[in-house]
């Protein structure tokens, strides 16, 4: 989902509404229908994690398959996520996200019938794909169709789908793998997406409004296929390598993505000097704090990531977890990680860019204890929800950025940390993964691996610390006064420019 963090609590105070935005209100079944929609990309994530051991058994996957179902998702999802809210403006939000949705509905039901990984693998992609479109259209279709109070209630619901998306995704697929429907095992967590995509493509035909897109919309189509060859070269290696006995081929595609993504940036420069928009543009990256803010958002949702990733093996592995208990036992951790999204603003606003390198570190130092607490029990689990409550404060880092972006900038700056923020959880699932299954297949146990893998999770958090204490110092060294974008600054009828409200939790958590 392409969004831009803005303020928007306390808009109905601060200025008179825009004329460009006030819309009729909308009623609650477009609403609805919009924001299940957000729910589904959301919970296919999550949801999916919990299944891994039961699928890993059931289709003989190898542990980098099952990186790839996981990652293959976020992965495709990630690099569309612009284009996806650039097509919205050219086609109408409309009919991409009722595209999107067909897609993600078939997807998921190819995923469900998958006869094995390679399949699995490649629809989970086309998965991806389809929720890059649909996402991405959700709060342009808010800020086309709401206004006023209507509009602050919905994107208070757009926050709890966004917060209870991973909650209920961790609890319902161990529920799901559980009860084993019809026999069907780890498929139901595909094939529950398909009755409701298509109930919903029924009732959105009647309750969406028509719009028309626009031209003059720029995709950037060279900078979009080098940026995803770059990416695909950087995460393939770290993902097979560990399998196949670092073969000479992972160096050689390591050293091509770095080339790769040389010539991204030269193909984006060349992109801008015609007068057109690239995907990301020098004068974002050239913004106060943002390239600091981009590290941080890159290496936090990588510990995440890697950590529910890891975890949800070592609890189905040695702990003997079934997929329902599992499931369950991550909820006091992402419930922590919510909660932290949506208190953070009642503090000083001076204490909000500090927090963030706190908050990292006590993620890091909690880390450390994996692997001495790994034989689980309360403990443990208190563990895991120290660690959602460090990692809270990632929802605090795209506002601190976005304050000083100028206002023209702050769309393309925010879609920029939001891909960044899907890459690292797919870098996250490659690296510390490979670190998790590596060592588990090297001493049988997957209690040995809490104690490898808790020090890369640190090492990453720590790293992510360092880089949010440069943003914290910036933010303090600035002494202009910033006023915050408002929910009615925002041009509806711009291609990708849309809002979002705290928390902001990866998707792909």
């Amino acid at each position: 989902m392409l969004r831009l963090m803005v303020e928007a609590a306390h808009t109905s105070r601060t200025r008179a509404p825009h004329p460009a935005t006030e819309r009729p209100a909308a009623g609650g079944a477009l609403l609805a229908v919009i924001l299940l929609g957000q729910f589904m990309a959301i919970l296919d994530v999550s949801i999916v994690n919990v299944a891994l051991p039961t699928l890993r058994t059931d289709l003989d996957v190898s542990g980098a398959g099952l990186q790839l179902i996981v990652a293959g998702y976020v992965l495709s999802y990630a690099v569309l996520l612009i284009t996806g809210a650039r097509l919205g403006g050219m086609f109408g939000h409309r009919r991409v996200f009722n595209a999107g949705l067909a897609g993600f509905t078939v997807a998921s039901l190819a995923c469900g019938l998958a006869p094995g990984t390679s399949s699995l693998i490649a629809f989970r992609f086309l998965q991806g794909v389809s929720a890059a479109l649909m996402t991405p259209q959700v709060m342009s279709l808010i800020q086309r169709n709401f206004a006023g109070a209507a509009r602050m209630r919905a994107l208070g619901y757009f926050s709890a789908v966004i917060a209870g998306g991973v909650v209920v995704g961790q609890a319902a697929g161990g529920l799901l793998v559980s009860a084993n429907l019809f026999d069907a095992g780890w498929r139901t967590v595909f094939l529950v997406n398909v009755p409701i995509g298509m109930l919903l493509l029924v009732v959105g035909r009647r309750v969406m409004p028509s719009d028309e897109g626009r031209a003059g919309v720029d995709l950037d189509i060279p900078g979009l296929l080098v940026l995803s060859a770059a990416v695909l070269l950087f995460v393939m290696p770290l993902i097979l390598g560990h399998e196949l006995g670092w073969p000479a081929w992972t160096a050689v595609s390591l050293a091509a993505s770095v080339v790769l993504f040389v010539v991204f940036v030269l193909v984006e420069r060349w992109v801008a000097a015609r007068g057109r928009r690239p995907l990301i543009s020098g004068r974002v990256l050239r913004a106060p704090g943002l390239l600091p803010a981009a590290g941080t958002l890159l290496l936090g949702p990588a510990s995440w990531a890697g950590f529910l990733f890891t975890t949800t093996l070592h609890l189905q592995g040695d702990l003997g977890m079934s997929p329902l208990r599992s499931g369950l036992a991550f909820v006091p951790c992402v419930v922590a990680f919510a909660a932290v999204g949506l208190s953070w603003q009642r503090l000083p606003s001076s204490w909000h860019a500090n927090l963030i390198p706190v908050g990292l570190v006590f993620a890091a130092v909690s880390y450390l204890f994996l692997g001495p607490l790994a034989g689980g029990g309360a403990r443990y689990e208190i563990l895991t929800a120290l660690i959602g409550l460090g990692l809270g404060v990632m929802s605090i880092i795209i506002s601190v950025t976005l304050e000083h972006v100028p206002v023209e900038d702050v769309a393309d700056a925010s879609g920029l940390l939001l891909t960044l923020m899907q890459l690292g959880q797919v870098i996250g699932i490659a690296t510390v993964g490979t670190v998790f299954l590596t060592t588990a297949a090297d001493g049988g146990s997957t209690r040995d691996a809490e104690y490898s893998t808790g020090w890369a999770l640190a090492a990453v958090a720590f790293v992510a610390a360092a880089s949010a204490l440069l943003l914290a110092r910036r933010r303090g060294r600035q002494l202009r006064v910033v006023v915050p974008v408002q929910a009615h600054d925002v041009d509806p009828d711009r291609a990708d420019q849309v809002i979002v409200a705290a928390p902001t939790v990866p998707t792909g958590a």
